[in-house]
Order: C-alpha cells, then sequence, then structure tokens
C-alpha cells in the first residue's frame, strides 16, 4: 500500500518546513522562559513568528530545502538544511540589529535565536529520517522479499546499497556487506553490519540469500572465482555493479546491476606495459593497421590513439565493419588523424597505393582470415589472404621503408593441424626469413621488387611477430556463441567434452602486442604467457549457473564431436622449440627454426599459383611440404599426410 503513496507536492513540504520552524520558535522563547506561558509577551511573538515565516520563506525557497525527495533523504539535503537554517539565523539576527541601529527594540534575543537555530535543524531533519526510515521499514516488510550480500564495504558498496533503498519498485533487503578488510569488519554503513568475507558461504547458508553483489573493483580475479563457486554451489545468483565511470555519476539504477559476465571471472592481473617506450616510438609517427575493423585489429587502433601517433590508417575490405569504427572514432577522438582506407591486401596495386599515398612508419599486420572450419573448406582463399596478403604487405613495406613490421598470429600456427593455422605458420615463416635476409648486402626481391638496390637503399624493416591464443569476445569466439544459445533456451554445443583453450582479453593481448612490437629488434616471434588453459565444458556449465540456471536441467550441453581441424588443445611452441625471457614476464622469445629466404619465396610461389587457380588439392599438399609438421586431423585432408611424407 505505501509502496504506491504518490510523491509529495513540493509546496506541502515547504508549508510543513515552515511550519516546523515556526513552531522551533515557539519551543524556544517557552524554554527561554523556564516554561512560564503567562511570561511570554503576545505582541512580541507575533512579530518573532512574522519575522520567522518572512526570513524562512525567502531563506527555504532559495536554497531549496523542499526540492528532495522525502523518502530518499541524503547527506546532500542535510547539509542544505543547515545551510538553510544557519542563514535564516544570521538573517534574524542582522534584522535585530538593524531595528536596534534605528532605535527600535529587538524583536528577537540572542538566546532564543541560538536555541531556535538548533531545534529548526533538529526538527527539519528529524522528520525526514523519521519519513525516510518509515518507507525502508515497509518496503523490507515484504514477505517475499530477495535476500541479497553485497561484497565490497568502500563507496562502490556504499553506492550500491543507497542505489536499492532509493528504488521503491525493488523488493530486496541487504542481510550485510562483507569485505576482506579486517578493518572493516565490525562496523556498519546505514544500519547494515559489515562482515568478514570468510563466513560468506555460513552466511548464505544462515540467512537463506539469494543474491551476492560484487561491488568493488579491487577483487583479484583468482578470490572473485573462489567467491562465484562457492555462490554456485549453494544456487546464489551472482551480479555485478557497472564500471565506476557509470556508477560514479548520480544517475544510477538498479537495472545497471547485471548478471557476472564469465569474463569478468577469466580476466587475469591487469597486465603492465612500457607507455613511455611505446609514446616515444609511436608519438607522431604514420601508423598503417590492417583489418583495422576486425575485434583485433579494431582495439589495436584504440590502444594507438592513447600514444599521440600522427596519422593512423584504418585498413580494411569490410565497408560496413570500417564505417561503424569510423563514427566510434569520430564520436570518441575527434582530436585524432585518422584515415578509413577500403582495400584487400591480397591487392598489390591498391595496397602499394596506400603506402604511396600516406608512407607508414609503422606497420600492424592484423588483416586475415582466422575461422578454422571455414579454411579448412576454402585452403586457396587461406592462402590468398593469410600468406599472400601478408607477403604483399610484407614486401611493401621494405619497398617504402617501413621501420617496424608487426603481424599479429596465432597458437594454432604451432603443431598445425589446419588450413588456418598452417597459413599462418608459413605467414610466419615468410616474414622471419624476408627480416633475416634484409641483413645481407645483395638483398634483391626476386619477384621483381629489385628497387631498394636500384635506388641504393638499404632496407631499414623489422619484422617482428606475435603469438597468443583465443581472445574474448572476437569475432566468432565460443563465449559469444554460448551466450546465444542460452539466451535461446539451449542447447549449448560444445564439440568435445576434454577440450580445452587459451583465453585472453582482447585489451590485453593487445597491448601485448604494442610492447612486443616496441621492444622487438627484428627476427622474433613473441609467445605470450596465456595463464592457464581452460576446459570449455566447465566454460560451458558456469556460464548456464551464471545465468541462474542449471546444466543439463534448464539448459542441455549436447558435444557435436570435434570439427575438421580442430585440436583438443592448442600449443604456443611446438616440440623442438622453446623460449627466452624477455624483460616483460608476460612476453617470451620463442626460439624458432631459421629458413632461407630465396627458398621460402619460391615455395611461395608455388603455392600462390595453386591457390589462384583454386586446386585445393595441390595448395594443402604445398602447405604440408613447406610447413612439415602440419599434420590435419579429422579432416579429408588427412590423406595428403602420408602422401607428403
Amino acid at each position: 500500500m505505501f509502496a504506491k503513496v504518490e510523491i509529495v507536492p513540493r509546496w506541502i513540504i515547504f508549508a510543513i518546513d515552515i511550519c516546523l520552524s515556526v513552531f522551533a520558535l515557539i519551543l524556544a522563547k517557552v524554554l527561554k522562559n523556564n516554561f512560564i506561558i503567562e511570561n511570554i509577551n503576545s505582541l512580541a511573538l507575533y512579530k518573532s513568528i512574522l519575522l520567522v515565516v518572512v526570513v524562512n520563506t525567502f531563506v527555504f525557497f532559495n536554497i531549496k530545502t523542499f526540492a528532495g525527495i522525502v523518502r530518499y533523504t541524503s547527506a546532500q539535503d542535510s547539509f542544505r538544511i543547515l545551510f538553510a537554517v544557519v542563514l535564516s539565523s544570521l538573517t534574524i539576527f542582522f534584522s535585530n540589529a538593524i531595528i536596534i541601529v534605528l532605535n527600535g527594540d529587538r524583536i528577537i534575543s540572542n538566546v532564543t535565536i541560538i536555541t531556535y537555530s538548533l531545534f529548526s535543524f533538529l526538527f527539519l531533519i528529524t522528520y525526514r529520517v523519521i519519513v525516510k526510515y518509515f518507507f525502508m521499514y515497509i518496503k523490507n516488510a515484504k514477505l517475499d522479499k530477495i535476500r541479497i550480500i553485497i561484497y565490497g564495504a568502500g563507496e562502490a558498496g556504499v553506492a550500491t546499497k543507497r542505489t536499492f533503498d532509493h528504488d521503491a519498485k525493488v523488493n530486496k533487503t541487504i542481510i550485510a556487506y562483507v569485505d576482506d578488510d579486517l578493518r572493516k569488519v565490525g562496523k556498519t554503513i546505514d544500519g547494515v553490519k559489515i562482515l568478514d568475507a570468510a563466513t560468506l558461504e555460513t552466511l548464505i547458508i544462515k540467512h537463506e540469500v539469494d543474491e551476492v553483489i560484487f561491488a568493488s573493483y579491487t577483487i583479484p580475479a583468482d578470490r572473485k572465482e573462489q567467491i562465484v563457486d562457492v555462490c554456485l554451489e549453494n544456487d546464489v545468483k551472482v551480479l555485478n555493479i557497472p564500471p565506476p565511470d557509470v556508477w560514479s555519476r548520480g544517475d544510477r539504477s538498479t537495472a545497471q546491476i547485471q548478471n557476472l559476465n564469465i569474463e569478468d571471472l577469466l580476466n587475469r592481473k591487469p597486465i603492465h606495459i612500457d607507455t613511455e617506450a611505446i609514446q616515444n616510438q609511436l608519438k607522431g609517427k604514420r601508423i598503417l593497421i590492417t583489418g583495422a575493423a576486425g575485434s583485433i585489429g579494431s582495439e589495436i587502433v584504440r590502444q594507438v590513439l592513447k600514444f599521440g601517433s600522427g596519422l593512423i590508417i584504418l585498413c580494411d575490405h569490410s565497408e560496413t565493419a570500417l564505417h561503424h569504427l569510423h563514427l566510434e572514432l569520430e564520436e570518441t577522438h575527434k582530436d585524432i588523424n585518422f584515415h578509413a582506407f577500403i582495400g584487400d591486401v591480397k591487392d598489390e596495386k591498391r595496397m602499394n597505393f596506400l603506402f604511396d599515398t600516406f608512407k607508414p612508419h609503422y606497420v600492424y599486420h592484423a588483416a586475415a582470415y582466422k575461422h578454422v572450419p571455414m579454411m579448412e573448406d576454402n585452403p586457396a582463399e587461406a592462402i590468398k589472404t593469410n600468406v599472400l596478403g601478408t607477403k604483399t604487405i610484407a614486401d611493401l613495406s621494405v619497398k617504402h621503408g617501413v621501420q617496424k613490421f608487426v603481424m599479429i598470429s596465432t597458437d594454432k600456427a604451432v603443431n598445425p593441424t589446419n588450413i588456418m593455422g598452417a597459413s599462418k605458420r608459413i605467414a610466419e615463416i615468410y616474414v622471419q626469413s624476408l627480416n633475416n635476409s634484409l641483413s645481407t648486402e645483395d638483398f634483391i626481391f626476386s619477384n621483381g621488387l629489385g628497387y631498394i638496390n636500384d635506388l641504393n637503399v638499404k632496407p631499414i624493416t623489422r619484422f617482428i611477430t606475435t603469438r597468443f591464443g583465443n581472445v574474448l569476445g572476437s569475432n566468432g569466439s565460443v563465449i559469444p556463441r554460448f551466450k546465444q544459445q542460452i539466451e535461446k533456451g539451449g542447447p549449448v554445443t560444445v564439440t568435445h567434452p576434454e577440450i580445452t583453450r587459451y583465453f585472453m582479453t582482447i585489451p590485453e593481448a593487445c597491448r601485448l602486442v604494442l610492447e612486443a612490437g616496441c621492444m622487438g629488434k627484428g627476427g622474433e616471434i613473441y609467445v605470450f604467457d596465456m595463464g592457464k588453459s581452460v576446459k570449455i565444458v566447465e566454460l560451458a556449465k558456469k556460464m548456464i549457473r551464471l545465468a541462474g540456471l542449471v546444466p543439463n536441467e534448464d539448459i542441455k550441453i549436447t558435444y557435436s564431436g570435434l570439427r575438421p581441424g580442430e585440436k583438443l588443445y592448442e600449443e604456443l611452441l611446438n616440440d623442438n622449440e622453446n623460449t627466452m625471457p624477455t624483460h616483460h614476464e608476460k612476453i617470451m622469445i620463442g626460439k624458432v627454426r631459421e629458413y632461407v629466404f630465396n627458398e621460402v619465396e619460391a615455395q611461395i610461389y608455388k603455392l600462390v599459383d595453386h591457390a589462384v587457380i583454386n586446386d585445393n588439392r595441390k595448395v594443402v599438399i604445398q602447405m604440408k611440404t613447406i610447413v612439415p609438421e602440419f599434420k590435419s586431423k579429422n579432416s579429408k585432408f588427412e590423406e595428403f599426410d602420408v602422401a607428403s611424407n
């Protein structure tokens, strides 16, 4: 019933404030006269009341003490009322002083003014607090209330509680705060006790908790995962507050508190990079990013924007995706110079026009086909884009004096079992052998690009390769796919019960790409620390439970079988490779076999020739010749493994 009470008109609150201030004045005069009412001069009382009404009408109206909603009274409202009472009392005091100067009798004594001020502030605050807690009591008295615990007793936690307090439609009651900081344990905030987070499971069972809300931005990922496991084991829903820039604003709402995302659990400790060194390299430079509209390419764009580059060239052949990225950058980075360039990396003439026009200093090559099943069905296209496209951009980088070329590779290039991984390994081999050949005095492109020697210019381009695993939220990633399946009611399809994958966030991967590109001297293949591999079926189960559902009851998990070319687990190095550490704990240098450039280039020409005429059979056989460790799995191309031996 009370939840449906309309907000009282502001003029009624204003009238109540005036009446309470008059009552405070009368009580102050009674107290001054020792509660002997006969000693109070009626005429003087009427003059005092008139003065208080006039002054407070002016003060309260201008300071707007009536503006707040009484049931949601906050500390800000209290300060506004305190300021109004002090200003009112000072105005009355100076009014008395003026009257005395004009040879009149003071209307209110100074003692009465002080007493009136105290009573007025007390009454104006007390009735607001009573109303506020009355509505809170009515709200919390509902029988079907949802019982929640807020994890985190800092500013974000307090803001979370008050957001619930201000939403009369939300039928939830806060049982307690829990926090890992033992200094806070035992204290209270707004009447809610702070308890030790170590006792969370006991509290959940004892109080039959329905939800736990993460209201802290400093909880380590491993600790968060422990808490989530405890909650899910006890059928408790886990929620998360929005990012700090959203939650710190005044327009917070309970609708912004959402289910915890699986990405929040897979995130690891923040990666720190040498921003000063990167800025020294990139500041004022022209930077080309191929595949700029893709998930990795677009994040590299966003990261590079932070380092004051002179011009960013966004190259992609997808018109719609590039248009969306361009619109985003126009809205968020109006002061940055960038240009959207539509073109296919395997179109040599178009790419040469790009290099001629913009003359980039740095190239981040993220353009590639990456979906394993699609490339297994289209080997020729994988070669055209992943190999020929890389070769085209690499050759033009040398021709136009690019300082650094950073190639984005994949863990699927290690001991490849599919066309996509093998095509990326061939691209790795080409750029690494090209880098090594640039140090020779008699270097010349065998494809007729002998202009380096013709112009008597020594090649300066340094080629660096970065290799990492799956990134969270990328196009075609398993996590968005699982989310869609859960929203549709299932089933969630996993290829194999034992399949595992490494995961890394897109921003994390791109920061490491920039760091590796900065430290690279040329010829390195940098391998990123991907952390622990994750079992995909466990990932699916956890995502279902985070959605408040039960695996294999509400949402079924089915197994579709390994797709063509798919591995049970990914590797970052093959059996014949090992790593050397760098100054960055998350980045290692893979020690890989070195190839002779002329031999590699001749084999790639032969490979590309087969791809141009779409002879998939010869394409695959040639790929296995270039990459002997390429052994197809669960694929129609397994027959060529025997033929190539």
